[in-house]
């Protein structure tokens, strides 16, 4: 017998566990905490700073000024303290769950970062920027991500809403909007860190990313959303978890899993870019790696969303949806940026042992 679809049952959660509460007394205790924390490192710093100073500014270089710690924790504050009002005899956190979702996102970034740092460690970069560029591209994915759902999808509805555009646990992300944010923050990472032309930390980073987009696709696969239309493939899924198969769809129609297409190319990518970076040092050529990570990111973008169901309602209308409006740009910049790099001559760098313990000295 050939089967010519494929039943998902994968439930989005990994695990819950029941509900609890945290009173409004604890939540201010964890939001004074935080507080602390800041203050703890401000002075740690500064401390730091003078004995640099009262040392006649040694060898060693000067002290690391991250924003890390401000950044993580100072969200944590105010998100805490933004939710007493609404609040007043604490919030009930149940059932906690720990989604499929969530974990591509983590282990996306945890390998984006191993990935990254072994390309500073090969070209004896500053390991110490590490945590300051995961902290800018997490915050960039995220805030940039969920402001792009608000003003790209649903400004009608935020508009009236300006409270609900923080809700980001309440879902609506888009990558486009998270792609911008990553250009920004990457910008001022190199602005008030590395001091680094932004190509040059783009280059490195984008391989990262493609492999973090290819992991968020397959959670989109496990929370039974963004999937394509009806099709007859034999590989066709049926979503009998997804409110939206069951109004669509339901009980036998078998749709694209357009999430495992994106997943796939993104993949693809993803070893592109690595082959580029360390068997061709395509990063002798400034802007080719983001340049093709552009291409091969949103060219793709644009023909599955021809067979992607619409998120909203008002791309019913329109010729070409608000996701391949949004990609055509990215898809231009990656043609300028590659025949940019490809008529601009070779930066020629001294790369050290990139399998040594720590990097050697040479010219970067």
């Amino acid at each position: 017998m050939t089967v010519n679809y494929i039943y998902w049952t994968v439930r989005p959660e990994i695990f819950t566990a029941g509900p609890f509460t945290v009173g409004t007394a604890g939540m201010w205790i964890f939001a004074a905490i935080c507080a602390l924390i800041i203050i703890l490192d401000r002075v740690a710093l500064s401390k730091a700073m003078a004995r640099w100073k009262a040392d006649g500014k040694p060898a060693g270089g000067k002290p690391e000024n991250s924003w890390a710690n401000a950044l993580v924790f100072g969200a944590l504050a105010l998100w805490t303290v933004s939710q007493i009002p609404s609040h007043p005899h604490g919030i009930s956190i149940g059932p906690i769950s720990l989604r499929w979702y969530g974990m591509m996102f983590l282990t996306g970034f945890t390998a984006g970062y191993w990935i990254v740092s072994r390309m500073f460690r090969h070209e004896g970069a500053c390991q110490s920027w590490m945590p300051s560029l995961l902290i800018w591209v997490a915050a960039g994915t995220i805030i940039g991500a969920r402001l792009g759902h608000c003003f790209f999808y649903e400004w009608d509805y935020y508009s009236a809403h300006p409270e609900k555009i923080i809700a980001f646990w309440e879902g609506g992300l888009a990558s486009h909007g998270g792609t911008i944010g990553v250009i920004l923050c990457v910008i001022g990472f190199n602005r008030y860190t590395a001091h680094k032309p932004p190509l040059w930390t783009f280059d490195r980073l984008v391989p990262a990313i493609a492999l973090v987009g290819c992991l968020i696709r397959l959670g989109n696969l496990f929370n039974s959303e963004i999937f394509g239309h009806a099709t007859t493939l034999p590989w066709g899924f049926m979503f009998p978890l997804s409110r939206e198969w069951q109004q669509l769809y339901a009980p036998d129609t078998a749709c694209h899993p357009t999430q495992i297409y994106e997943a796939a190319c993104y993949l693809a990518l993803f070893f592109l870019l690595m082959w580029m970076y360390w068997k061709r040092n395509a990063q002798q050529r400034p802007g080719l790696i983001l340049g093709v990570f552009f291409i091969g990111i949103f060219l793709p973008r644009i023909i599955i969303e021809f067979v992607k169901n619409n998120q909203e309602a008002f791309e019913d209308t329109m010729l070409l949806n608000m996701g391949q409006l949004l990609s055509v740009p990215f898809v231009l910049a990656g043609i300028y940026l590659v025949y940019r790099a490809m008529t601009r001559p070779k930066e020629h760098l001294t790369f050290p042992d990139r399998y040594a313990d720590e990097p050697s000295s040479g010219k970067h």
